[in-house]
């Protein structure tokens, strides 16, 4: 099983141009089942998580080519509408086929999804919305089974809590409802925006995203489309924080600074300087990291969950005390005892963590223990003194594509040992 070796303490610089973004690829992709016909993406990441969705699509009667960043998938001869666990379990995104297959055939039958562990998932809001919708849902022998031909209509729809997932399914499946959906209480992360844009692509009237309200106007015939994803946000983030806590000055471009307002006005507290344009951000370090005022994880557009760890590693290496706040998951803090071994102080109690700044971490033998809290041990292991190693990385080839070419790039001496 191989890892990535990482000799820490060597200050970063240059510039490094982030990947498409894995948390909108994947429901664009689940999308072009909506219309027979050969859609494009471009800027699609080479990831764990986009292989295993072009394998559903495939399993699906879908032709599906890759060309460097280019994805041409051909939802003609769209023939199956059932997915086996083995594919499902591959990670937590694979529900989002089940609004794209309701709405494309009228049926679907899937296992609950994978990814990683971190605590309860449940996907109630997404079945809740459906139903709310016309299909009919069971549960039969471990698998959901899922009816709406002919019985799906447009409605208002309310969200108790503002789930991407739920939103991005209730959109999916709209498309086909004759009639008025609004979603109320939905989820406005960029990636929301994201899918929004593509479904407009393909004629869809959907707008609104961004809002807590968007609305569907259902029925309206669709067509394939050719399409751009937004640069990866959380990618650029963890790369933000690297140079962070080694040091340095490097920019990552092809990503919105407005999208990270929470995560560098962290940074920017924390003792960088930012400078930023309309799609770069270039960020400098040239002293320890400081304590900042509590950072407490919320949906969009509060600090997103997914750069938590990797801002906790950061911090872990400098100086002053942070308290951190966990209010999406329950189980978001498996990363602690990795970075523990690295001589990080965080002592936590229930969602919160307190980060003590301990000037230098050191390197040590950990491994992943999730897609995030992975590249976070790799963020530390940037900062810290000596040498670390870092196994599991299945975890954060979820997520990021070319992580140590793109680090090499910037200055840090990382490499993969077989």
């Amino acid at each position: 099983m191989s890892y990535y070796e990482i000799l820490g303490g060597r200050p970063l610089s240059g510039s490094l141009a982030v990947h498409g973004a894995k948390n909108s690829v994947l429901p664009i992709l689940a999308a072009c089942l909506l219309s027979p016909g050969q859609s494009v993406i471009h800027n699609c990441p080479d990831l764990s998580d986009v292989s295993a969705t072009m394998d559903i699509l495939r399993l699906l009667g879908c032709r599906v080519e890759r060309e460097g960043g280019t994805v041409t998938i051909d939802a003609s001869a769209l023939s199956r509408w059932d997915i086996p666990e083995h594919l499902m379990r591959e990670m937590r995104s694979s529900v989002i086929f089940l609004g794209a297959l309701l709405a494309r055939l009228g049926t679907a039958e899937l296992s609950y999804p994978g990814g990683c562990e971190l605590g309860p998932r449940p996907i109630d809001l997404h079945l809740s919305a459906l139903r709310a919708l016309g299909a009919e849902i069971w549960e039969e022998q471990g698998a959901l089974c899922c009816q709406g031909r002919g019985s799906l209509r447009g409605r208002e729809l309310c969200l108790s809590i503002p789930s991407v997932g739920a939103t991005e399914n209730a959109m999916l499946a709209a498309c086909s409802c004759p009639g008025l959906t609004t979603i109320v209480g939905a989820a406005q992360e960029p990636e929301i925006v994201d899918l929004q844009n593509f479904l407009q692509a393909m004629g869809a009237k959907v707008v609104g995203a961004g809002t807590p309200n968007l609305t569907i106007e259902g029925g309206v015939p669709l067509h394939p489309a050719e399409y751009r994803v937004m640069g990866d946000r959380i990618a650029a983030a963890t790369y933000l924080c690297g140079v962070a806590a080694a040091g340095g000055e490097a920019e990552v471009t092809g990503v919105s600074p407005d999208t990270l307002t929470a995560v560098l006005a962290c940074l920017e507290e924390a003792g960088c300087t930012l400078h930023t344009s309309a799609d770069s951000i270039v960020l400098s370090c040239d002293a320890p990291l400081r304590g900042i005022n509590p950072v407490r994880t919320a949906p969009y557009p509060g600090f997103p969950t997914d750069a938590q760890a990797i801002l906790m590693a950061a911090l872990a290496g400098g100086e002053g005390v942070t308290l951190f706040v966990e209010n999406i998951f329950d189980s978001r803090y498996r990363h602690v005892d990795e970075l523990r071994r690295m001589g990080a102080d965080i002592q936590i109690a229930g969602r919160a963590a307190m980060v003590s700044g301990v000037g230098r971490l050191h390197g040590a033998a950990v491994r992943s223990t999730d897609l995030r809290g992975g590249a976070a041990l790799v963020v530390a292991a940037l900062g810290a003194e000596g040498t670390t190693k870092v196994g599991q990385l299945r975890h954060i080839r979820r997520g990021y594509q070319d992580f140590d070419k793109n680090l090499r790039a910037l200055g840090a001496d990382i490499r993969e040992v077989p």
